[in-house]
């Protein structure tokens, strides 16, 4: 995008980890403002450092950030840190409840220096009976059913991505925007909360509203009834699979047309959506059966002319060459390490033609402190005593 960021001159100070409070902190960062990371003197954000399923999670929600690394424990480091959030629009933690409080970042405390400040909590639960307790992205999908419906029955299943902690990041943005809006008008800051229980409360609340609609024991989505007669997945003949859809009665004649199912779209009895979907058990067999000779090119092409809704099955990895996405600017480079680039989604918005795309990596650790507390008045001995100490860290690698 131009330099005409529409959050250029907010400054946001961010203390978390993990993904639910650096999704927040992407959001904002990515919009124009700007975002400076806390983390801790040494080896920075243990997020950094995270294997298996998590080895992506710092360097997909860190870019466009700036790091300071300082020792919270400190003194010198606390008055810093301080120093730093009396310049701040917005402070951001997803910490738990009482860890600001033990070293005097708490919102009353923060409020008092700068009335002005916009005080973001990402939380596991809001207030409440289980505000206590500690949450993780799959915990609250047991607890609020989301993994019963993406699983088999009997046999839960979290999603296959951190969508809690993604969607709880998104709200808590939403919330600082908000703020930030209010501030306008009354001229203070003011605390805001998002909660990753609520968040999945939130995503389930359709089935919620179908069971008290319907009166019936819900089912998990795998085994579901589902809304529309043709809703499926087809086995092509070179192994590959295709999700294929007709979700309206004209859909429906494109469908058979297309596919020469000539018979199926004369027959009254499949002539409505309602009608398809009580076939559907001998419907899709049969549907699976004439389609199987078809190359995933060829069905895909054929549903595309048709206009009709499909999806390839793809895997994630798939996006990171999907044509869309590459010519629509919904991919940015990022260093992922010292040796790895790679593109990554950008965020999900556009403003006219033009989207929100990466101005900085992802940050090495500490890498900006030295040009931050410049600014913050400290003179170059200041800086380097606090190296010295321990108490700040500025690395130029990631590792």
């Amino acid at each position: 995008m131009s330099d005409a960021l529409p959050l250029a001159g907010i400054r946001v100070v961010e203390l978390a980890h993990m993904v639910m409070g650096p999704t927040c902190g992407l959001v904002l960062a990515d919009l124009g403002a700007e975002v400076i990371k806390v983390e801790p003197a040494g080896k920075g954000d243990n997020t950094r450092r995270l294997q298996g399923s998590g080895r992506g999670f710092f360097p997909t929600y860190n870019r466009n950030k700036k790091s300071l690394a300082i020792d919270l424990r400190s003194a010198a480091g606390r008055d810093a840190a301080l120093r730093l959030v009396d310049t701040a629009d917005v402070f951001l933690e997803n910490f738990r409840p009482g860890a600001m409080a033990r070293v005097g970042f708490d919102y009353a405390s923060l409020r008092a220096r700068n009335p002005r400040l916009v005080y973001v909590s990402l939380k596991g639960f809001l207030d409440g009976p289980y505000a206590e307790r500690t949450a993780l992205d799959e915990v609250v999908q047991m607890m609020a059913g989301l993994a019963f419906m993406t699983g088999l029955p009997g046999r839960p299943l979290r999603a296959g991505a951190s969508v809690n902690d993604v969607m709880g990041g998104l709200f808590a943005a939403i919330g600082a925007l908000a703020a930030l809006r209010r501030r306008e008008v009354t001229g203070e800051g003011e605390e805001v909360a998002s909660g990753l229980f609520e968040t999945c409360a939130f995503l389930v609340g359709q089935h919620m509203a179908q069971a008290a609609m319907t009166g019936e024991p819900l089912r998990p989505m795998s085994v579901r009834r589902p809304p529309w007669g043709v809703y499926d997945i087809i086995d092509t003949v070179d192994g590959e699979q295709v999700f294929v859809s007709a979700v309206t009665d004209g859909q429906w004649r494109s469908f058979c047309d297309v596919f020469a199912l000539h018979d199926l779209g004369a027959d009254p009895a499949l002539a409505s959506n309602g009608q398809r979907v009580a076939a559907r058990e001998h419907l899709i067999p049969e549907l699976r059966r004439r389609l199987q000779g078809f190359t995933k090119a060829a069905l895909v092409s054929a549903l595309d002319r048709a206009g009709l809704p499909f999806a390839e099955v793809n895997t994630p990895e798939a996006l990171a060459t999907d044509p869309h996405l590459q010519a629509s600017g919904g991919l940015v480079d990022v260093a992922l390490s010292d040796e790895v680039r790679a593109p990554l989604p950008a965020l999900p918005l556009a403003f006219g033609t033009e989207r929100p795309g990466r101005r900085h990596d992802p940050p090495t650790i500490g890498g900006d402190g030295a040009s931050i507390l410049d600014e913050l008045g400290y003179d170059a001995a200041e800086i380097t005593a606090l190296q010295d100490a321990g108490v700040l860290t500025v690395r130029a690698d990631r590792r």
